[in-house]
């Protein structure tokens, strides 16, 4: 029972070291850029010794892999949640889309450097860790799908959606006007976003109700 719980301490404590670093990564690169961030830099800004960070990973590459991991991860945790939420509390599928778009801008609002970093790697093609990206990307969009399939099987959305692209789409729309909201429109409220995004989903542009 000791070692067991020593073993999850030291877990734990390895996790919360994780999160320095990952936390660390992120704001630098985003300030600087991925070739211009030196591991001694992360290191410093994580209040670590260099050599910890290549204890938990073997380079800045592996670093920078696993925090797409880690943020996609969370990101996707946070979409799922949502939508599972809607349907406990009998909401329909268009119930669970507008969840997801408010988790999305909750997550956004609660790490914007991490979401402009991952949509600024979105755009590239020489990296590394593009495989890792592309996967973890359609983690996120596949919840999103689940929710589109399950609402034309219901009835609830025309049998016409392409289900892929709209996934995309919505995604797309939720991580393009947060961060023009987060660079350009600060002083609006995440309650005003979301129901501006939500009018869009809805189709309530036109006036039409």
């Amino acid at each position: 029972m000791e070692s067991s719980s020593a073993a999850s301490g030291g877990s734990t404590r390895r996790e919360a070291t994780r999160q320095k670093l990952y936390e660390a990564a992120v704001t630098l690169i985003a300030e600087q850029g991925f070739s211009a961030t030196t591991v001694d830099e992360i290191a410093e800004r994580a209040g670590v010794a260099k050599g910890t960070v290549y204890y938990n990973f073997a380079s800045k590459s592996v670093l920078f892999e696993e925090l797409l991991r880690h943020g996609v991860g969370l990101l996707t945790a946070s979409l799922r949640e949502a939508a599972e939420r809607t349907a406990r509390e009998g909401g329909g599928k268009v119930d669970a889309l507008d969840a997801m778009i408010r988790a999305g801008l909750v997550f956004i609002d609660r790490y914007p450097a991490f979401t402009q970093l991952y949509v600024a790697e979105l755009w590239r093609t020489n990296r590394a860790w593009q495989s890792t990206l592309m996967v973890v990307r359609q983690q996120a969009v596949a919840v999103v799908e689940d929710v589109l399939r399950d609402g034309v099987a219901g009835g609830e959305f025309s049998e016409e959606i392409d289900i892929s692209l709209t996934a995309s789409a919505l995604v797309g729309m939720v991580l393009v006007a947060a961060l023009d909201w987060k660079s350009f429109q600060p002083e609006r409220s995440l309650d005003d976003v979301h129901a501006a995004l939500s009018r869009l989903l809805q189709g309530r542009v036109s006036g039409c109700r």
